[in-house]
């Protein structure tokens, strides 16, 4: 069953969510912030699903910033919302407004 996006959202309104420590890093890597994060996902429009994922569902949201950073944030479904994973998708990877891969 797809995410519902909605209670994706309220994670990221009220800040309920978590950051695991690969996101954290990546994060820090990347010069992205929290409120960034929030801001994508808040946003944001589910393009993948992961209901397989083998650290349990996931899926990829495509956002942008309140400065207008494309952002891709890889999160777990609701109850306990964690961020897997964040970064700005690349060009060279992505079609479509950054929805869709590229074959490889």
């Amino acid at each position: 069953m797809p995410p519902d996006i909605e209670a994706l959202r309220r994670c990221f309104v009220e800040r309920t969510y978590l950051l695991t420590a690969h996101a954290s890093d990546r994060a820090a890597q990347r010069g992205i912030i929290s409120r960034e994060i929030e801001e994508a996902v808040v946003n944001g429009e589910v393009i993948e699903d992961y209901p397989d994922d083998k650290y349990g569902p996931s899926c990829l949201i495509l956002g942008y910033t309140g400065a207008g950073h494309v952002l891709h944030v890889q999160v777990s479904y609701p109850p306990a919302v964690k961020v897997i994973t964040v970064y700005e998708p690349s060009p060279e990877q992505w079609d479509e407004g950054f929805r869709v891969r590229k074959p490889r």
